[in-house]
């Protein structure tokens, strides 16, 4: 009997049918919780590791296309799986394989219509964002951003009896649709007016636009895309709707989601869009820069743990919008060597962003369940109840820092040799931009690197602040293993950077007709252009970093004498000192505010030196909340005024517009 042959799309769309099935069946199975958490969300993930691997065989394949049965009579559902698309969706099925696994432990504590519910919606929500990724079509496209944002809505909303949270829902879905109409005016621009049959991707692709009309359409992109994303200054949802939100959906939002719109970014310029300009690429250039510095300043001054990563994402959503940015200068400019470096600097940004980041937001899940606390000042010591969290979250925290060998080392590494390797330009005002556009990816990368010092040292560190947190438990096996899986793969893709990139050669031939493959040549090293001009090995770095911990108890072992002494630490000459004196979320934040302090709007609350309960509060707000979206606010509810002042509920008066309507039309038409 000759063996069924199934294309990787084919398994693809089982995929999508089994995630759809388990959401459905957890609707169905509501009053066993066990069965949701224990069967369901597992399944879920067992899912997406076929939907990683099947996307992993099939990236150096040539793209396959599929019609569905599925949409209008004269509008139905186009599929593709290319290159691009396959890359995100091994990004999109390793970094939910993990989170799915901790949310089958994560939601054990809930149950009845609120856990089905959330199983539904967590599922389809898995669904909308393969969609989007396998959209070849304006419509699919659409349908299934929708889908998407819809779905994540209901998720961050899951507490909707909160005020603050149905707030921040409405947030979200408001600034998402603003986004989702500038996409779709976006294909319309590139559809050119040609007909019903032209919303296809491949019709624009053949499309020929005037340098004004894709210019157009590359600026309704950037705006749509970069509302979903969380680029300045649409991010005002971000850190308002990740606290709101589960920390399984967190994960998955900053994680994943946020790449879709990078996805979209990425082929709307180099693939639907058959010429990019200069300008488009320094504007996106400019826009990542701020957008990365005030995602970071903002980070080191939160004292909310959601906060900061929340604020955390923005920043390294402005790293991968610089790197598009570079990628389209440098193709633009024949230089396709770089730009294959620069386009694989945010590919692999992209993938490290989605493990460590999921790897910590599902850690301050576990955090949350132990403590019922969000905010770090009522925090420390937990290293001494949660050593698994502690020792997992260590390594997202040190990848996020991009601290070698883990994989945040190799990307920024290699966004900042794009930088540094960059000859002269035929633009004078961009090489003037580029020297600056290094120092402040470097500034912020360092304050990166000071933020998670902040995150982990006040939380794990030090003496607990709160007697409450003697009681704190550790994470639970469903939720270590899911943790695990990701700080696995922070691991592996630090240490086999020649690997990762030799396969993200497939999407930059795909886009530029160029690659970096001589990176691969050496398995050992990892070098951009060559050996003589940078190289780095990760294997000789872990090795040598091995070596000489090993060296160092061989010497202690040899010279140490055996005596022991313990005495008490210094106390600064006050020995009545208390674990809520340590270093706070808020004074470790201090000297940015100090610094920053103009682009901040603080509010203080300082006790006087003779009150007998003193309390310090700080606030730092975001000046554009007040400058740009209050305003609007104001604007709006004016408007909303006016328009009610038509509606009186009375007959007569809605006869008499009509009357007077007619009137208006027989005159001037």
């Amino acid at each position: 009997m000759n063996a069924v042959n199934v294309s990787p799309l084919e398994l693809l769309d089982g995929v999508i049918l089994i995630w759809i099935l388990l959401g459905l069946a957890g609707l169905a199975l509501q009053r066993s919780s066990r069965f949701i958490t224990g069967i369901i969300f597992p399944l879920g993930a067992f899912a997406s590791l076929v939907l990683a691997v099947t996307a992993f065989l099939s990236l150096g394949a040539a793209p396959e296309t599929q019609v569905l049965l599925l949409g209008l009579p004269d509008l139905p559902f186009h599929l593709r799986l290319d290159a691009l698309s396959a890359f995100f969706l091994i990004l999109l099925g390793g970094a939910s394989f993990g989170v799915s696994i901790y949310a089958g432990g994560y939601f054990r504590s809930m149950e009845g219509q609120t856990l089905a519910l959330l199983c539904l919606q967590y599922h389809l929500f898995l669904v909308g964002m393969t969609l989007v990724l396998l959209a070849d079509d304006a419509y699919m496209f659409m349908v299934a951003w929708e889908t998407m944002a819809l779905a994540s809505y209901f998720l961050v909303t899951t507490d909707h009896a909160i005020p603050d949270i149905r707030k921040a829902g409405y947030l979200y879905l408001l600034i998402a649709h603003v986004g989702a109409i500038a996409i779709l005016l976006s294909f319309g621009v590139m559809q050119g007016g040609n007909g019903i049959g032209a919303y296809t991707f491949d019709a624009m692709r053949a499309a020929e636009l005037t340098p004004f009309w894709s210019s157009a359409a590359f600026l309704l992109a950037l705006f749509g895309f970069g509302a979903k994303a969380g680029v300045l200054p649409m991010h005002m949802w971000l850190p308002e709707a990740h606290p709101a939100a589960p920390s399984p959906v967190s994960a998955l939002m900053s994680g994943v989601m946020l790449k879709t719109a990078i996805y979209g970014i990425l082929r709307v310029t180099f693939d639907l869009l058959g010429t990019q300009q200069w300008w488009w690429g320094v504007l996106a250039l400019a826009l990542g820069l701020i957008t990365a510095v005030f995602g970071v300043m903002f980070a080191a001054v939160q004292g909310d743990m959601k906060r900061l990563l929340a604020y955390s994402s923005i920043e390294n959503i402005g790293l991968l919008l610089v790197g598009i940015g570079l990628t389209i200068v440098f193709h633009v400019y024949g230089k396709d060597a770089l730009a294959a470096l620069a386009l694989t600097a945010t590919l692999y940004h992209s993938l490290n962003h989605a493990m460590f980041k999921s790897l910590l937001f599902i850690g301050t899940g576990s955090i949350l369940h132990a403590t019922g606390a969000r905010n770090m000042g009522r925090m420390g010591g937990l290293i001494h109840r949660m050593p698994w969290a502690a020792a997992l979250m260590l390594v997202g925290v040190l990848a996020i820092s991009g601290l070698p060998p883990l994989n945040g080392f190799v990307s920024d590494w290699l966004l900042l040799q794009a930088f540094l390797l960059s000859p002269g330009l035929p633009n004078s005002y961009i090489n003037m931009l580029v020297p600056v556009a290094a120092a402040v990816i470097a500034l912020a990368a360092a304050l990166a690197a000071y933020v998670m010092v902040k995150f982990y040292g006040v939380i794990f560190l030090g003496q607990p602040r709160e007697p409450e947190l003697e009681h704190a438990h550790d994470a639970g096996a469903w939720e270590r293993a899911g943790m695990g899986w990701l700080a696995l793969a922070c691991v592996a893709l630090g240490l086999a950077p020649v690997f990762v990139v030799g396969q993200l050669d497939y999407v930059s031939q795909m886009l530029l007709g160029a690659q970096l493959g001589n990176a691969a040549d050496n398995w050992v090293f990892l070098a951009p252009v060559d050996t003589e001009r940078a190289s780095y090995s990760p294997l000789y770095f872990l090795l040598a970093v091995l070596g000489v911990m090993l060296l160092t108890t061989l010497l202690v072992r040899r010279f140490y004498h055996g005596r022991l002494r313990r005495s008490a630490p210094w106390d600064c000459g006050f020995p009545a000192q208390t674990a809520r004196m340590q270093d706070t979320a808020e004074g470790f934040g201090q000297p940015i505010r100090r610094i920053f302090e103009p682009f901040f709007l603080i509010e203080r609350e300082v006790p006087s030196p003779f009150d007998t309960h003193p309390r310090y509060h700080g606030q730092s707000d975001d000046r554009l909340w007040f400058l740009l979206y209050q305003p609007i606010k104001r604007i709006t509810e004016k408007m909303s005024s006016w328009a009610g002042l038509l509606q009186h509920g009375r007959i007569h008066l809605y006869l008499t517009y009509t009357f007077v309507t007619l009137i208006v039309l027989l005159v001037f038409v």
